[in-house]
């Protein structure tokens, strides 16, 4: 079985901040953000997948190069192939999901909603004539609450404002970077023949009061993908569409009787590799460029000794 990385402890960056899928340390006013490869889904880690955290690393600090022209970003350098040194911002705590089509299987998911008969879900109104997976007439903010551990929950436009979770004004600034950074997304990815069907994003505030793109962007796990080539007909037949991200994992989870609740089935060796081989396949036809993994058998003793450089 191939390493994996399924956290790292880091004694002399003190006290470390664990969310479902990084491990974080402060530094000098700069944070440490280490992507490891626990795998998450239903808001409960399921398992770990050889080199996904170097996938997420790698593609996220692709994305930050391109998207860098519509909002400024968090990312300093990327000292490891699962490490980022990034900018300690205070996180907004508000996940900004965009979606371009109607689908999921989760709870917070808007296809689910429109299928009990809900037509206004999240705040916005759509229409009744809808199918699951067919694309919106434009792309819709569905924002979320951040949660670290348990479930993020719905929020509503009205809701952020009345609760003043932030300013109208870096709502409005989050709302609009938000559907700006989806739709390079599925410029990008539309040349790569892939549909970009929905993802999240998180923003923070720098030191200066300053908004900026904050976490990941437009990877496999914080988005849906789909094969472009293959997607109309396959709608047309009423099928499923072809996924280049974490949905097959959902659906093998869902399959074998879990969605969140009981005891956790665990993937057999196949299907772990399947997963690992899908991550990496997005990164590589997206970005164009050939993965090359870092098969250190102590990934937790290397990381100690590239950030040696920068702590």
């Amino acid at each position: 079985m191939m390493s994996v990385l399924k956290t790292i402890n880091i004694p002399n960056l003190g006290k470390k901040h664990q969310g479902k899928v990084r491990d974080s340390y402060k530094l000098n006013g700069k944070r440490i953000i280490i992507t490891t490869d626990r795998q998450s889904a239903f808001d409960k880690v399921l398992g770990f997948i050889p080199f996904k955290g170097q996938v997420l690393t790698a593609i996220s600090v692709f994305w930050f190069d391109k998207t860098k022209d519509i909002i400024d970003n968090h990312l300093i350098a990327q000292p490891d192939p699962n490490v980022l040194l990034v900018k300690n911002c205070q996180v907004i705590p508000i996940e900004m999901v965009v979606r371009g089509y109607i689908t999921g299987v989760t709870d917070t998911s808007i296809w689910g909603s429109y299928e009990k008969g809900e037509r206004v879900i999240y705040g916005i109104k759509f229409p009744d004539d809808l199918e699951k997976n067919q694309k919106l007439p434009k792309p819709v903010v569905t924002p979320t609450t951040k949660a670290d551990k348990g479930h993020d929950e719905r929020l509503t436009e009205k809701e952020i404002l009345k609760r003043r979770i932030i300013s109208p004004k870096i709502w409005k600034q989050m709302k609009t970077a938000a559907l700006a950074l989806f739709k390079r997304g599925q410029e990008i990815c539309s040349s790569a023949g892939i549909i970009l069907v929905d993802t999240k994003y998180e923003f923070g505030l720098d030191e200066e009061g300053k908004l900026v793109l904050v976490d990941e962007i437009h990877t496999p796990d914080s988005s849906r993908y789909w094969v472009m080539k293959t997607y109309k007909e396959r709608f047309k037949k009423g099928l499923e569409p072809e996924n280049y991200d974490k949905e097959p994992l959902r659906i093998w989870f869902k399959e074998h009787g879990y969605a969140g609740k009981g005891k956790i089935p665990k993937m057999p060796p196949e299907f772990i590799t399947k997963m690992s081989n899908l991550y990496i396949g997005i990164y590589e036809r997206i970005t164009g460029q050939k993965f090359i993994p870092d098969k250190s058998k102590n990934v937790s003793q290397r990381i100690k000794k590239n950030l040696s450089t920068i702590i």
